[in-house]
């Protein structure tokens, strides 16, 4: 089973992710800050990263860039889910190592093709 860390401080956003993935056989995960995401990779590499960018602690792009560089064989796949949608962020995410990028609100159908496009789906 694919497993999925949910990186948001939204329980809201949270819940709802968490519904979708558990629909598609994920086995979830969640952190509610860039800081809690990094111990829980730490402890055990998920295959795939949903990712906030805004949160309090640690913003999903301090979270994403440390984890690039830590090296880990196992690097997951990350896909940012914001509401961030200007092509600035969409680049800066990119560059910083995100796989793929989804704006919230989003559903079932269209988080499917995504995780499909990073080939953890």
């Amino acid at each position: 089973m694919k497993t999925c860390l949910i990186v948001d401080d939204s329980k809201v956003i949270r819940k709802v992710a968490r519904h979708i993935l558990e629909t598609l056989e994920f086995s979830v995960e969640e952190a509610g800050d860039g800081r809690e995401a990094l111990e829980r990779c730490e402890a055990s590499m998920p295959d795939v990263v949903l990712l906030d960018w805004n949160m309090p602690v640690m913003s999903g792009m301090e979270f994403l860039k440390l984890l690039r560089q830590r090296g880990h064989e196992d690097q997951p796949k990350v896909v940012f889910c914001t509401t961030e949608n200007d092509m600035a962020h969409i680049r800066a995410a990119l560059e910083a190592g995100a796989d793929e990028y989804v704006m919230k609100p989003f559903d079932r159908e269209t988080l499917h093709i995504k995780l499909q496009l990073v080939g953890v789906a």
